[in-house]
């Protein structure tokens, strides 16, 4: 028996990969995404976007041994492009014709960006989204955007009175990589050395150096402007202690997931301890059901850390009431990660940047919460939010009020 249109599965494309230096992670995450997806309620598939830009779809792209797809590999999938007409739901158009005329379009009711990074989760597909009147999940437009530059995420913490380290901003400059150490040491003795620089604009670790003097800073700048416009610097923080959580309200209220504490044998989690390390989690199962998607990682999954870490009232509290005021502040939505920065001997903790979409979409830090959820029950609550968020959104046919309008209309 056919379904109808009330009760067919909805069609949910996860977009993967990107052009940012964090395409691979994008990868292993929208894969877990997919894989994690109730099949009962909806229907998904993958949209694989190249480091080249291409948009590929094909059934090729369910699994990571695939990845990354070579010409011969691309002749089984089809380039498609978004169409950015304001219909209701999603389409993508394929870029060459079919045999008897025009491509039909691949049609989708959600979309989830699974990217991690620029040009995906800094608020520019998200604002392609919004231009085509698709529902899609995670942090809208504004929220992704201000909260990927580290430097305009600073601005928002001191006007909500949150604690932050200081920083300084180096921007690259108009020709070439390299900046006179006089510079550089003018943005960061203020701060004192050592310190910390990193991309103002990316995540996973990369780019991130302790340096001792601006000799070295300026030795470490070109690795970050390769990939970044502005280089943020901070304070090196000693004893240094991380804690993340993160925050929705997918559940009908702000709500903040476990805690966890990285744990790390080096003063910085680099990419490669951070994505390749060994170990395990605990605590990442509810009711003794192992996640769907636990084991798809070899390394995002398996950092050593330690799961809702004894903490003081106060240290906890604070951690949790700051992620909720950012996350009000900023409309927010999805399940962003907020991660904060310590020193374990003075008590001292610091809000230190935000990841709009967090590898893995942190779900084994919803599956050890107060209140557990499950990544696939996760996932179909940020779906189903997705969904609301757009209705909330969506404008008349026509957008312009009838007392506004200059220009006749026809038919």
């Amino acid at each position: 028996m056919s379904q109808t249109k009330t009760s067919r599965k909805k069609k949910i494309a996860v977009f993967i990969g990107g052009r940012s230096p964090e395409h691979d992670v994008s990868v292993v995450s929208g894969l877990q995404v997919f894989q994690a997806i109730d099949r009962a309620r909806f229907d998904p598939f993958v949209v694989y976007i190249a480091p080249g830009g291409e948009w590929l779809v094909g059934d090729n792209l369910n699994a990571r041994n695939n990845f990354i797809p070579d010409s011969e590999a691309r002749k089984s999938l089809t380039e498609v492009t978004l169409d950015v007409r304001a219909g209701r739901g999603g389409a993508l158009i394929p870029l060459k014709g079919g045999l008897f005329g025009a491509p039909k379009p691949i049609e989708f009711d959600v979309a989830i960006p699974a990217f991690h990074g620029l040009f995906g989760e800094d608020g520019q597909i998200q604002g392609a989204f919004e231009l085509a009147n698709t529902p899609y999940t995670g942090m809208r437009t504004k929220a992704s955007s201000l909260l990927m530059d580290k430097a305009t995420t600073k601005l928002a913490l001191k006007a909500l009175d949150i604690p932050y380290l200081p920083y300084a901003v180096l921007r690259r400059p108009d020709s070439g990589y390299l900046i006179a150490e006089e510079e550089i040491d003018a943005h960061l003795k203020p701060l004192g050395y050592p310190c910390i620089l990193k991309p103002s604009h990316l995540g996973s670790s990369i780019g991130v150096a302790k340096v001792k003097n601006a000799a070295e800073a300026r030795a470490c700048l070109p690795a970050i402007f390769e990939y970044d416009t502005a280089a943020i610097a901070e304070p090196f923080v000693q004893n240094l202690v991380e804690y993340n959580v993160a925050v929705s309200k997918v559940t009908g209220k702000i709500t903040t997931s476990a805690i966890e504490r990285p744990k790390t044998s080096q003063e910085l989690l680099d990419f490669k301890e951070k994505y390749l390390a060994g170990g395990g989690t605990k605590g990442g199962t509810k009711g003794g059901t192992k996640s769907a998607s636990a084991g798809s990682s070899e390394g995002m999954l398996s950092l050593t850390r330690e799961i809702n870490p004894e903490l003081s009232a106060e240290t906890e509290g604070n951690i949790r009431e700051w992620a909720g005021r950012l996350f009000a502040a900023l409309d927010g939505s999805g399940a962003p990660r907020i991660d904060f920065i310590g020193n374990k001997k003075t008590g001292e903790v610091w809000l230190n940047e935000v990841n709009p979409c967090p590898g893995s979409f942190g779900y084994f830090l919803w599956e050890a919460a107060k209140e557990p959820l499950l990544f696939t029950e996760l996932l179909s609550a940020l779906i189903d939010e997705a969904i609301k968020e757009n209705a909330a959104m969506t404008l008349p046919r026509d957008p312009v009020p009838e007392g506004a309008r200059l220009l006749k209309r026809k038919g």
